[in-house]
């Protein structure tokens, strides 16, 4: 391997490899439920808390880390991350009751956070400018993609291994980033040494927690006093991050404001909710259809969704090509106009007498919409990001999109939930005429929320491709093999 050291797209393999096995965890997780219930003996708020403390434990640590990648050295981090995330892996197969695995899975979280924010740095100090759009439109894959990706390959592992394997699976995944990482990747540091800033990262993790938690768990709670309180807790923390950054940015900050001063970073970070939101508004909804009403299994539901997966796939690669030519603004903004076009096609043919590959036009066009989304995304993101502060702004890129995920998770299921008991309220609507009921409000909560993050990229900067301006060469950043 030691020819390849370096080479960009040996290093991109690599780190699309580590951040796809930690974004498949996401979604394949939600199809083991019922068999997790039965072989521990859960109830389904334990194993609700099997999906849940991964996704807490990545938002509220992925600012901390991605400041981390920059004092101690992104290749350091990320491989310190693949190492966490494969052992937590082998522990959450191993787990013999709810406690072990919820214990588990948040030191799943915990390699996740470490691994994710640095693979975003490591390609903006590997790859020269004018190739950083091909980069991040295949890195932007791997996440529509692993979203796609999870529920057919978690149904395969389920119907035929057992759901320990969907965590077993991560094991050789690991050990071959591990081998790949350590042998490939070079070792990328900032030109001075830098200070990480202790009390930020605790009242950002204590917000994000409070925040993620209320919102998780908010349905279940009926949105209870103690909820609410949560969020308030959450708010008023923030107000006391801001403030104890304001006064850091000087020196060292956790989270830097200047990344906000530039417009198209900030409205990228909007746009970026949006699409998460988005993305939970195509699969959740969709997935109950196809096995409550359709009475797909898990596995066939998977495969329903598979064709928009190699679309979204294929196209990624090729968007962020076109984006470093022509700028990204125009591909995003038409990207997420066809999102929100599939899913509102979507929303007027669901019927309980389709068949699930009647809806693949419709989901299809959703798949070139996704194509189109995620490598522009960061490409206009990043554009104007100097390598040094590529941490911090990976970090915050991120957690605002697991935040989305959060949000987009509980207003969508808020939305699912009533729209559902209205419906059965009336005497002779089955469950399954009722989900097809709710699906119509549901779907139409995400089309609205990326219509507005389309509308939103028009205070894009329009840009030709070509060098950004301000951003220094990977030279420039004293990288060493």
């Amino acid at each position: 391997m030691s020819r390849w050291r370096g080479n960009p797209w040996a290093v991109l393999l690599t780190l699309s490899l580590g951040f796809f096995m930690t974004l498949l965890d996401l979604t394949a997780v939600n199809v083991a439920i019922p068999s997790m219930i039965d072989n521990l003996h859960a109830s389904l708020d334990e194993v609700l808390w099997v999906i849940n403390i991964y996704i807490l434990v990545l938002a509220a640590l992925l600012i901390m880390f991605g400041r981390l990648g920059d004092v101690r050295g992104p290749r350091t981090m990320f491989i310190g991350g693949v190492v966490l995330f494969t052992a937590a892996s082998v522990l959450c197969g191993l787990s013999q009751d709810p406690a072990q695995l919820i214990a588990a899975r948040a030191l799943q979280g915990l390699g996740a956070a470490a691994l994710m924010p640095q693979t975003m740095t490591i390609i903006i100090g590997t790859f020269p400018a004018e190739r950083r759009g091909v980069a991040l439109g295949a890195w932007g894959a791997v996440a529509g993609v692993a979203t796609i990706a999870g529920p057919t390959l978690g149904g395969l592992l389920v119907s035929t291994a057992g759901w320990r394997w969907i965590f077993f699976v991560n094991v050789p995944i690991g050990a071959a980033v591990l081998v790949m990482a350590v042998r490939l990747v070079p070792d990328i540091r900032p030109g001075h040494r830098r200070k990480l800033d202790v009390v930020g990262v605790v009242l950002a993790a204590v917000t994000l927690v409070c925040l993620t938690f209320a919102l998780t768990e908010g349905q279940r709670y009926d949105w209870n006093v103690g909820v609410r309180a949560l969020m308030g807790a959450a708010a008023l923390l923030l107000v006391v991050f801001l403030i104890h950054q304001r006064t850091r940015q000087r020196n060292e900050p956790l989270l830097p404001f200047v990344l906000f001063r530039d417009r198209d970073y900030a409205v990228m970070s909007f746009v970026a909710a949006t699409v998460q939101v988005g993305m939970l508004g195509l699969f959740l909804p969709v997935m109950i259809y196809l096995q409550s009403v359709l009475h797909y299994s898990a596995l066939t539901a998977g495969l329903v969704m598979a064709p928009a997966m190699v679309v979204s796939a294929v196209l990624s690669p090729f968007s962020g090509r076109l984006a470093d030519r022509i700028g990204g603004k125009y591909v995003l903004m038409t990207g997420l106009t066809l999102f929100a076009a599939g899913l509102a096609w979507l929303a007027l043919i669901t019927d309980a007498g389709r068949t699930g590959w009647e809806f693949q036009p419709a989901l299809i066009m959703s798949g070139v919409g996704i194509g189109c989304v995620f490598g522009p995304m960061v490409t206009v993101a990043m554009y104007n990001v100097e390598p040094a502060m590529a941490g911090a702004a990976s970090g915050v890129l991120n957690t605002i999109r697991q935040v989305g995920t959060v949000i987009g998770s509980a207003a969508v299921g808020a939305v699912l939930q009533n729209r559902l008991a209205a419906a059965l309220r009336d005497d002779g609507v089955t469950y399954e005429q009722g989900v097809v009921h709710a699906m119509r409000p549901t779907l139409a909560l995400p089309v609205i929320v990326i219509a507005v993050g389309a509308a939103a990229c028009f205070l894009v900067r329009r840009r030709q491709g070509g060098s950004p301006s301000t951003a220094p060469e990977p030279a420039e950043l004293g990288a060493s093999a």
